[in-house]
């Protein structure tokens, strides 16, 4: 006997995961706590698990597929998005410190943030209007 889950239990809670992934990415793009790239990018996976209708239409749709589709292909983020996820940690963070969180708060997030967009910044560049040949 397989230790993995049958197919007819597993598909449906991918496709929830994937269903919480991006509305919390909906969220991040008006809250700056949440980042909303990445977690549309982990919705695309989970419903690549759980439900390949919902895994086309979110590659297909104008707003989250193409940054999806450059960072399958590439491991690349367009530099508009590079800014402004950078901008979005940086504003987050100016943010806490002003409401006068502790300084263990402000550490790990300087932490994590820092990390993050580390690691944003070093990922190679696209063009976020690139066109595909016809």
């Amino acid at each position: 006997m397989s230790d993995m889950p049958p197919r007819w239990i597993s598909n449906p809670i991918w496709a929830v995961l994937g269903g919480v992934s991006l509305l919390l990415g909906l969220i991040g793009a008006f809250l700056p706590l949440l980042p909303t790239t990445p977690l549309v990018i982990l919705a695309a996976f989970c419903f690549g698990k759980g439900s390949p209708r919902l895994r086309h239409w979110l590659e297909h749709h104008p707003t989250f597929g193409p940054p999806i589709v450059e960072w399958e292909e590439t491991g690349a983020i367009a530099p508009r998005y590079k800014g402004l996820a950078v901008v979005m940690m940086a504003a987050t963070f100016l943010l806490s410190l002003v409401l006068g969180l502790s300084v263990k708060i402000l550490i790990i997030q300087a932490v994590c943030m820092g990390g993050a967009s580390l690691y944003v910044l070093t990922r190679p560049d696209t063009p976020s209007n690139k066109q595909k040949d016809t």
